[in-house]
């Protein structure tokens, strides 16, 4: 039988989503929350702002009427910004299909409530079946159909394999995972460290700068990460260091530019006053501050990120401090 779905959100990842359960034979919507700009993909089958170049198969329905979009559907795919979740997951909640599976592909922590994406979404919606699609997948590349493997994780084995099914392709492969908690810590700190691979890139410097960031990092990501519950060996996979790498290399890679920019020199509001999509590392780094601080875990490096972004500090000056911190043994377990 044919699965209809519905993705929420028409950023360059919610698209890419869309085309790949396309690919796979399913019954596609995919929504956007500007009526004007669902009107253009429609007609021209492009998104220019989000994932411009790639031209969006005939068989995806694109609809601004959130009713519309989620009545008689068969699951539904979230991928709406964590700063704006909360509040289409509370316009969804009169419409939402009872008993319907979400699928949370939102990569963040909110600031507010310290609430990972799944989290925000039971809260409003109640106990609702969902499954977390996290992993190393930037939309420029899976919607020119690159090869990609992603992780679907939820405590219900049986609902992460039926999202499994629905997006295996030739091109995108799918591995699943109890771990819903370090899948999503993973994908939302990953964020936090690529804005400071960018800083690294925009201060020009190299690869030995770049590995042992990246080496330190999922370090500090592992740490967060088993205080909130998660598995150590889910940050050593594809959502924790695949991921991480990705983010932190890729040229496609939004807070890793904002990283750049920084380390040139730019001031953050300049920065993401040009940018049209959101880079989910800027916020989250505040929501990383306080759960390190309040689980009593350290973090030096995202500390260094947040005193960059939100106090002012000389990125130089920031690297200067972490080379500098009192020696210590590697290994920790």
């Amino acid at each position: 039988m044919t699965e209809r779905v519905t993705v929420l959100g028409d950023g360059g990842w919610g698209t890419a989503l869309a085309i790949v359960l396309a690919d796979h034979g399913a019954e596609v919507t995919l929504w956007s929350h500007d009526a004007a700009y669902a009107r253009e993909i429609a007609s021209t089958r492009k998104n220019r702002k989000f994932l411009p170049g790639v031209e969006i198969p005939d068989t995806i329905h694109v609809v601004a009427d959130l009713a519309q979009a989620v009545t008689q559907r068969d699951m539904l795919f979230s991928v709406v910004p964590t700063p704006f979740l909360r509040g289409v997951m509370q316009n969804l909640k009169a419409h939402y299909p009872a008993g319907t599976p979400v699928v949370s592909a939102t990569k963040g922590i909110e600031t507010d409530t310290l609430q990972r994406p799944s989290e925000i979404i039971r809260a409003v919606l109640g106990d609702v079946p969902i499954v977390v699609v996290s992993g190393p997948s930037h939309a420029e590349e899976v919607s020119r159909r690159m090869p990609t493997t992603v992780v679907a994780a939820s405590e219900q084995t049986g609902a992460a394999l039926r999202v499994q099914d629905l997006l295996a392709t030739e091109r995108f492969r799918v591995y699943t995972n109890p771990d819903t908690i370090g899948v999503e810590v993973g994908g939302a700190l990953k964020n936090v460290v690529a804005i400071a691979s960018g800083i690294v890139d925009g201060l020009g410097f190299g690869d030995n700068t770049k590995a042992a960031l990246l080496t330190r990092g999922i370090v500090e990501i592992s740490r967060l990460g088993e205080a909130l519950g998660g598995k150590r060996s889910t940050f050593f996979g594809l959502s924790g260091i695949g991921d991480l790498i990705t983010s932190c290399i890729s040229q496609h890679g939004r807070n890793r530019a904002v990283g750049e920019r920084l380390g040139k020199g730019q001031k953050l509001e300049a920065i993401l006053g040009r940018m049209e999509m959101v880079a989910e590392g800027v916020k989250t780094a505040i929501s990383v501050k306080r759960l390190a601080e309040k689980h009593k875990v350290e973090m030096p490096i995202c500390l260094e990120v947040y005193r960059v972004l939100f106090e002012g500090k000389d990125p130089a000056l920031a690297v200067r401090h972490l080379m500098t911190r009192q020696l210590k043994e590697e290994v920790e377990w």
